[in-house]
């Protein structure tokens, strides 16, 4: 939902959604998280003390008029964040990372979308 908000904000540069759009983004985002670094602790069990939020979209752009498929993609934007062993600080780093991929994919496929269109000579 975030990717796909700053997307809107990004593309009609903070008018929101377009009533009638010359082109349509079929999107899909999936995210995974990882721990990137762990630590011994004085028990057997071994204790995370980073992580790593990658966020992926896959994404179909369409002419809107004629249906057509002007380009396929995907990209992907990891965002590393400390664990500390506070369960709250934990979850708001994670969360913050998650926020920070959020902003950067949609960067990405907005450069991504742009560049897809001049190559079909396509206007934004």
């Amino acid at each position: 939902q975030q990717v796909r908000n700053n997307l809107i904000f990004a593309f009609g540069q903070g008018s929101g959604e377009p009533a009638s759009p010359a082109y349509t983004l079929d999107l899909g985002v999936t995210e995974l998280v990882e721990s990137a670094a762990i630590v011994q602790v004085q028990t057997q069990e071994d204790e995370p003390t980073a992580g790593t939020v990658t966020l992926t979209a896959n994404y179909v752009l369409r002419d809107t008029a004629t249906s057509t498929v002007i380009a396929v993609g995907k990209r992907s934007i990891p965002s590393s964040f400390d664990r500390p062993r506070q369960e709250f600080a934990a979850y708001r780093a994670q969360i913050d990372a998650e926020n920070r991929s959020a902003r950067e994919l949609a960067d990405l496929l907005r450069l991504s979308i742009a560049q897809d269109l001049a190559k079909h000579g396509k206007k934004a």
